[in-house]
């Protein structure tokens, strides 16, 4: 049975990719340096694979960025701002996906969005009226054949011609349609080039096939894939789709001429039905993705085998694969030395996803001798009890009635309650929360990890900090200030090594975008709050200010979606104790006068499902719900904000307004404030900070361009409920960019407010 691998981690064991990149960035290593660096990566990945036995490795799933970027590039769909700037090659890839800011020019990076329902963020393409779609590069043939000089014969992987229509930005009248038979075109002429070079199969992944689709896409897809396959030469062509079903394209898909189709049985709710329903196509190969490429516990072989079981009657052949790319969960668990081995032999990272994929393929082969020993200590893994339950927390849950996710008065009456409270002038100004992590910051908290400092020269470290954060907004002229989260390492890893029931990685770092990574904790048993968690900082911030200082919480959506969840009970039940644990620290920051409180949830969106008609059901009857129980019980002065991250937003405002907070701040800056008309049109009622600026490029924004920004929000929002912020918080960016950002931000808002008051 042939194993494959939809993608890789490409940032490093050691994040080298990461740092590769930024010191490229400060121009402190050459483009040759930077290259050999991602060479080595490549080639350990590829060797990786081979020596776990894989089959189908891939390649051209690497990126300095991103793929759907990469896939632009490849096309030539580069704006021609870009262009104009007579940057290097490389150079003007990273301004498509930073933004670049010098005597060249000023121009703002392409859009960023969440890929799908995961926490990685792609770069969005986007087409005028001038682009003229064409093969343009050659990544994915370069990288096959320095695969092929190392002796490792891989897969090429490319982003497929439809989810790259389907994500594209369309800046012209055209539509996808009008686009497609360049697009096939260029696709097919590719594929002949990886066919020549010697590829045996080439892989084109569609995740956005597992969407609702229209009879519009249904053509689309169609179409671009018999232009593509009738040209499709020796190369064998695997579809390849993941994060769900493809119920609306699978009779479709079977009767194209691809050599295999991949389907998720991880997500895909309906895969198994429609096999079942429609059979397989005997001429094709089904890449059954059974071990889950998104979450970090073992595969339960019993299960599996049964699935693939169910699945030999349909499918003439079978392949096992990984549901979805390996880039969504850490590098190896070799690299833990610190989590405890009975918990430790519950988790499969990526290496460990290798090692399961061929074991799995043992065993369906019926080849393993060990067989019988290896399903059983599988099976005993599973039947063992969980350790980390809390009876008194599942109560709790379980005690909860409509009352607790209701806060009274309703919205209008706290408006003008909170506005006679706080006094603040109209476009009141604020930051989403963090300060820019310094080097200084993050040494200390090093130092204090590694017992090199005491908890009390630790504590005085940071609570200068805090002062010095403080007088800087104060100084800015910011109207409602933060404490700059100096303590925290990671919004959601710090909550949650204040909460009972979660586990934490010393190396098991995820790829955010380009080069930030993120460190998720384990959800391992029931949740609970501990002890204060933000209390201290927020109130000795207060104390130095008589300016309103919000208290800094994250969402117990966010910290869901944020780490990585248990398997063994719902999603609900987990947010909602999650929920419980936020709702005690939220009342204490009440009890000790802090007056504003911002939960942030930037990751709401990011686990919907796909498909709307799951929407409510599955998800956001349980996740609006959360939000509100963490905030129901405030008095109707205190303020409660939140905040939401790089997403599609437009089709769910009713029920984010349905969250019931009284501001809430959204990522608008990369998007052209495309946010504003559907916050008009559904009628908003909760008071809105759409971003004036974007923190994730280095771009300084002048106050200008922050005037022009609030003069678009003005035509379409009411001026009582607009506020003034960044897109999201500043950790990453550096104090040079943060401070003139900040003081423009200021001035604009001034300037703004002075000619409506006139």
């Amino acid at each position: 049975m042939l194993t494959s691998v939809i993608g890789y981690p490409r940032i490093g064991a050691e994040r080298e990719l990461k740092f590769a990149l930024q010191h490229y960035w400060k121009q402190e290593i050459s483009a040759e340096e930077l290259a050999q660096t991602a060479a080595d990566l490549r080639r350990t990945h590829w060797q990786t694979q081979q020596d776990a036995g894989i089959d189908l490795i891939p390649s051209n799933d690497f990126s300095y960025y991103d793929n759907l970027l990469d896939t632009a590039v490849l096309l030539n769909v580069v704006p021609e701002r870009f262009r104009a700037l007579g940057l290097s090659e490389l150079d003007t890839y990273f301004a498509m996906a930073r933004g670049f800011q010098h005597k060249q020019g000023d121009v703002h990076a392409l859009a960023m969005k969440k890929w799908f329902n995961t926490n990685y963020h792609y770069v969005v393409p986007e087409l005028d009226d001038n682009t003229a779609i064409r093969l343009a590069g050659s990544k994915p043939v370069d990288e096959f054949l320095e695969a092929k000089r190392a002796g490792i014969l891989t897969k090429p992987v490319l982003i497929g011609p439809y989810t790259f229509l389907k994500l594209a930005r369309f800046r012209t009248e055209k539509t996808a349609q009008d686009f497609a038979p360049d697009t096939a075109n260029a696709y097919a002429e590719l594929l002949a080039k990886l066919a020549d070079a010697g590829a045996g199969w080439v892989q084109f992944d569609e995740p956005a096939l597992v969407m609702d689709l229209t009879a519009a896409d249904l053509a689309l897809f169609t179409d671009l894939y018999r232009t593509i396959l009738a040209k499709k030469g020796t190369a064998k062509v695997l579809l390849q789709t993941y994060f769900g079903d493809i119920r609306d394209c699978f009779t479709q898909a079977a009767d194209l001429p691809f050599d295999g189709i991949g389907l998720d049985f991880s997500e895909g709710r309906e895969s198994l039905a429609l096999v079942e329903a429609h059979g397989f196509p005997a001429d094709k190969i089904l890449f059954a993705g059974v071990v889950n490429g998104k979450n970090i516990w073992k595969n339960h072989y019993s299960k599996t085998l049964a699935l693939l079981k169910k699945l030999q009657p349909y499918a003439a052949q079978t392949a096992l694969s990984t549901s979805c790319s390996l880039l969504h969960v850490p590098y190896t668990l070799k690299s833990e030395t610190k989590l405890p081995q009975a918990k430790k032999v519950a988790f499969a990272f990526a290496q460990e996803k290798l090692a399961e994929l061929q074991e799995l393929a043992l065993l369906a082969d019926g080849t393993d001798s060990n067989a019988p020993r290896v399903l059983a200590e599988n099976d005993a893994l599973f039947a063992a009890e969980r350790s980390g339950k809390n009876p008194a927390v599942r109560a709790q849950v379980a005690a909860l009635t409509a009352a607790d996710f209701t806060r009274k008065p309703d919205f209008a009456k706290r408006e003008q309650i909170q506005k006679a409270e706080f006094g603040l002038p109209l476009l009141p100004t604020t930051t989403i929360g963090s300060f820019p992590q310094t080097k200084e910051v993050k040494a200390a908290r090093a130092r204090h990890a590694h017992g090199e400092i005491s908890d009390t020269e630790y504590r005085t470290f940071l609570r200068q900090q805090i002062a010095d954060c403080i007088a800087l907004q104060e100084k800015i002229g910011l109207d409602v200030l933060v404490h700059g989260e100096y303590e925290r390492n990671d919004m959601v890893e710090y909550f949650g090594e204040h909460l009972e029931g979660f586990l934490f990685t010393e190396k098991a770092w995820v790829q955010s975008y380009g080069s930030r990574c993120v460190k998720p904790p384990i959800i391992w048993g029931d949740v609970s709050r501990k002890a204060p968690i933000t209390v201290e900082w927020a109130v000795y911030a207060q104390s130095l200010t008589r300016k309103p200082v919000k208290g800094m919480l994250t969402g117990p959506v966010t910290i869901l979606n944020w780490s990585f969840p248990r398997e063994d009970i719902t999603h609900r039940e987990s947010t909602l104790q999650i929920a419980l644990a936020v709702r005690e620290e939220v009342l204490d920051l009440e009890a000790h006068g802090i007056r504003i409180i911002q939960i942030d949830e930037a990751a709401l969106r990011e686990k919907l499902p796909l498909r709307k008609s799951d929407w409510h059901s599955a998800y956001l009857d349980w996740a609006v719900p959360a939000f509100r129980l963490v905030h129901s019980g405030v008095k109707p002065e205190t303020q409660i904000h939140t905040h939401m991250c790089y997403s599609e937003f437009q089709d769910i405002l009713a029920d984010i307004d349905a969250m019931d907070a009284d501001v809430i701040s959204f990522e608008a800056s990369r998007s052209d404030l495309s946010l504003l008309d559907a916050l008009a049109e559904t009628q908003f009622k909760t008071e809105v900070g759409p971003g004036v600026y974007d923190i994730h490029s280095p771009r300084v924004p002048s106050a200008e361009e922050m005037e022009t920004a609030l003069h678009k929000m003005l035509a379409k929002l009411d001026r009582k409920k607009l506020w003034v912020n960044p897109d999201c918080g500043l950790k990453t960016r550096g104090t040079a960019e943060t401070l003139p950002s900040l003081t423009h931000l200021v001035q604009a808002a001034k300037a703004v407010r002075k000619e409506l008051e006139a």
